[in-house]
């Protein structure tokens, strides 16, 4: 078999900037090292290219190892390639965002990896350069989520327009204005409201909303200037 003389070989590996929301803040799942170096220090999900497969459906298998979940949104963020991001061997990863509903995770992440949901401003040092991969992650999140309902991909089967206002200013790290919240979301026509209201929080209640998923899909590549505008 030909191979290409005088080049070195390296690694090729994936990592998983996971967020997901908990109904009051955005956060990000890691989990501790298990090998050296480096061992029993907080990373990202991550793994490994096996030699039959791409970047992208290695991603995917750690991720559906991981959560038990399949057709999760993931999405390529960006390679990083530094010669000395490794200590032990060169190694360039390709660097994946995925957004999950907490909810569905609860019973379901799997006990090897050692998971653990931190706040996304609030959370360990991490391993080599896993920070910069958390921040790009954020950066990018906060860009696409201004101009598509991306972050209802973190939302549960049902939620109040409160709730969903709690992402926002999670993900901004700024409050907004709430009928000017609620009059931008719903003029998407993305929302169908639902009869059963949310009474924990309030004693008038606010009502359910679920995604309609026809127009929502639709919606994808198309901007919409979602991001709600006026802060207070």
């Amino acid at each position: 078999m030909k191979k290409y003389s005088k080049q070195s070989r390296m690694l090729l590996a994936v990592d998983c900037i996971i967020f997901g929301f908990d109904g009051q803040e955005l956060k990000l799942l890691l989990i501790q090292r298990g090998f050296e170096p480096r061992k029993g220090e907080w990373s990202l999900v991550g793994g490994f290219v096996n030699a039959d497969e791409s970047a992208d459906t290695a991603a995917a298998r750690i991720l559906s190892k991981l959560s038990g979940l399949d057709g999760v949104y993931m999405e390529q963020l960006h390679t990083f390639s530094a010669p000395h991001r490794d200590t032990v061997e060169r190694t360039v990863s390709v660097a994946y965002t995925a957004l999950i509903d907490i909810q569905k995770l609860k019973q379901q992440l799997h006990e090897d990896f050692h998971a653990v949901w931190f706040p996304i401003n609030h959370h360990p040092a991490l391993i080599f350069d896993h920070q910069q991969m958390v921040d790009k992650a954020k950066e990018v999140l906060r860009y696409k989520a201004a101009l598509h309902p991306l972050l209802l991909e973190l939302m549960p089967a049902k939620f109040t327009i409160p709730q969903l206002q709690q992402l926002y200013e999670s993900v901004y790290h700024q409050t907004f204005d709430k009928g000017n919240f609620s009059r931008k979301i719903l003029s998407t026509k993305l929302l169908v409201k639902l009869t059963d209201k949310d009474k924990l929080s309030s004693k008038k209640g606010a009502y359910y909303y679920k995604v309609d998923r026809k127009r929502y899909e639709a919606s994808k590549q198309a901007a919409l200037h979602f991001m709600p505008g006026d802060s207070q």
